[in-house]
C-alpha cells in the first residue's frame, strides 16, 4: 500500500511514521508513506497557503491553489498507481471505526489530506476529496494527529504487518465487542491472581470465558455498541 500524507505542518508527521510497526511496515516494502510540505506549492509573491475567511470571523483557511497543486503533482507521478480515496481529516465529519479502517486496508493507494487552522476552502472539499474523516467528538490543531490515527489503524490490518495475523482479528471493535482482559506473568502478583479459567488449558473454557467477559466489558463500558450491533 503506499499512503501520501499532505501537511501544512509535515514535521508532526515524519517522526511517529518511522518506529513501531508502522515503521517496521515501511522498512520491510509493505507500506510506501509520502509526506508532502503543503508549502513547496504556496502561492503568490508572499507564498501563502491560508488567508482569511470571505464573510469574515476567526482564523484562517488553507486556500485551494496549494492543495489542487499538490493533488495534481501526486496523481501524475509516474508509476505510482490510481489514487482509491482522497481522505480529508477534520472534525465535522463521520467518526473512524474498525469496519472503515478494514475497508481501507483492502486499498492500494491513499492520499491523506490533514485540515489545519479553520479547515481548508470548501472547493477543496466538494471536488477532490472523496471521504472524510473524524477521530471523535473534539477539535485539535491541526489534523496531523488524525492522518497518524489513521495509518497505523489501516497499516497494522496489512498482510504480514503484523508478527500474528490472528492478532487483529481479535481486536475490539472488529465483531461489534470490546476485547476481554488480558493477563501475563507472574500467575500471582500484589496478591492478585489469573483466573483460573486461563491457567486450565482447556481452550473451549477459555474461550468461552474470552466471550462472557467481552460481553460483559461491553454492556458496562460501550452499552452503545451492543444497541448498534442488535446485540
Amino acid at each position: 500500500m503506499r499512503i501520501d500524507l499532505i501537511s501544512a505542518v509535515p514535521e508532526l508527521l515524519r517522526s511517529p511514521l518511522d518506529y513501531s510497526i508502522v515503521g517496521r511496515a515501511r522498512t520491510a516494502g509493505l507500506l510506501d508513506i509520502h509526506v508532502h510540505d503543503l508549502r513547496n506549492w504556496s502561492v503568490g509573491k508572499h507564498r501563502q497557503i491560508d488567508d482569511y475567511p470571505f464573510g469574515g470571523g476567526a482564523g484562517m483557511v488553507l486556500k485551494p491553489e496549494p492543495i489542487f497543486g499538490c493533488m495534481e503533482d501526486i496523481r501524475s507521478e509516474e508509476g505510482s498507481g490510481p489514487v482509491d480515496e482522497v481522505i480529508f481529516l477534520t472534525p465535522d465529519a463521520p467518526v473512524l471505526t474498525q469496519q472503515i479502517a478494514n475497508k481501507l486496508s483492502l486499498c492500494s493507494r491513499l492520499v491523506l489530506l490533514a485540515g489545519h487552522y479553520k479547515g481548508v476552502d470548501q472547493r477543496v472539499r466538494d471536488s477532490l476529496v472523496t471521504m472524510e474523516l473524524s477521530i471523535g467528538d473534539y477539535v485539535l490543531s491541526g489534523g496531523e494527529l488524525p492522518a497518524l490515527v489513521l495509518v497505523d489503524a489501516v497499516a497494522r490490518l496489512l498482510p504480514g504487518v503484523l508478527g500474528d495475523a490472528e492478532s487483529a482479528l481479535t481486536d475490539s471493535f472488529q465483531d461489534g465487542l470490546l476485547d476481554a482482559p488480558a493477563y501475563t506473568r507472574p500467575a500471582t502478583y500484589e496478591g492478585q491472581s489469573v483466573p483460573d479459567v486461563l491457567l486450565s488449558g482447556d481452550h473451549k473454557r477459555v474461550a468461552s470465558w474470552r466471550d462472557e467477559q467481552r460481553l460483559k466489558k461491553t454492556k458496562d463500558i460501550r452499552p452503545d455498541l451492543l444497541d448498534r450491533e442488535g446485540l
